[in-house]
């Protein structure tokens, strides 16, 4: 059984953990006993309490340097959360080639790059206290589901999808467990972005509360939530697994109101 206490003396390193999804994941760790380092182009927002690492996940040279100096000050690296991503807008005519790149080096080579200096840490993690080790990556429920004007945002979850399932069978054997969270539209500064630019706010809100079932938004902790359960000791046994966190948007077809 879990306790809240059930990551103490685990270190974890979060990406993109200065804000969002990410602050609650590295909150939440903290809160259970996990020493924390966040890795983020700006830590500022990074919870009190967690080793704050400025770096940029698209140079792979400064991601090799974070995640040495998290592992170095946490003790020992058990727990990887790579979830540093951005968005985008827009069908396979609307963005050029540029932004393709641009967006899958953050949203994709960035997990890449994060796991391959993570691994070695991992492995000796691994060896010292079996079950604990992980590596969990927020992908999206762009990845399983049609989504209009996402075209290139859901390619690159697509990508880490595929990527999630590759990495779990690749180091299953050596006690390194991989999985991903796919959040539906989370309530993000992301999101309120986008809501800021929109013409009609309040409008454009209703439209993302009611392609949920829920009929709202999913919120950063309930995501953080999952993620930290699949990072946690009490899913020693769950590997290789996407757990959606989008409000049944994936799974569920209900009539219409009132039908």
């Amino acid at each position: 059984m879990t306790t809240t206490s059930d990551f103490e003396s685990m270190g974890a390193l979060v990406t993109g953990g200065a804000s969002g999804i990410g602050a609650a994941v590295a909150a939440m760790l903290l809160a259970r006993g996990a020493r924390v380092a966040v890795l983020d182009r700006d830590t500022a927002g990074a919870p009190a309490g967690a080793l704050a690492v400025e770096a940029d996940v698209t140079d792979d040279d400064a991601v090799r340097e974070a995640v040495d100096r998290a592992a170095a000050e946490l003790g020992a690296l058990h727990t990887v959360v790579s979830n540093a991503g951005i968005g985008s807008i827009g069908t396979v005519e609307d963005n050029a080639d540029d932004e393709w790149t641009r967006v899958l080096d953050i949203n994709v080579l960035g997990m890449v790059r994060t796991a391959r200096h993570a691994l070695p840490h991992l492995r000796r993690a691994a060896a010292a206290r079996p079950g604990a080790v992980s590596i969990t990556q927020t992908c999206s429920i762009a990845a399983t589901a049609g989504l209009p004007q996402r075209a290139l945002y859901s390619a690159s979850k697509g990508a880490v999808l595929s990527l999630t399932l590759a990495m779990a069978a690749d180091h299953v054997r050596e006690g390194i467990r991989v999985n991903c969270v796919n959040p539906g539209t989370a309530d993000t500064p992301w999101i309120g972005r986008l809501l800021g630019r929109a013409d009609d706010p309040d409008a454009e809100r209703a439209a993302l509360n009611a392609r949920q079932p829920l009929g709202r938004l999913v919120s950063a902790d309930e995501v953080a939530a999952a993620i930290v359960y699949l990072a946690s000791p009490a899913a020693a046994s769950v590997t290789g697994t996407a757990l959606a966190v989008d409000g049944g948007m994936q799974g569920l077809r209900l009539r219409p109101a009132g039908g």
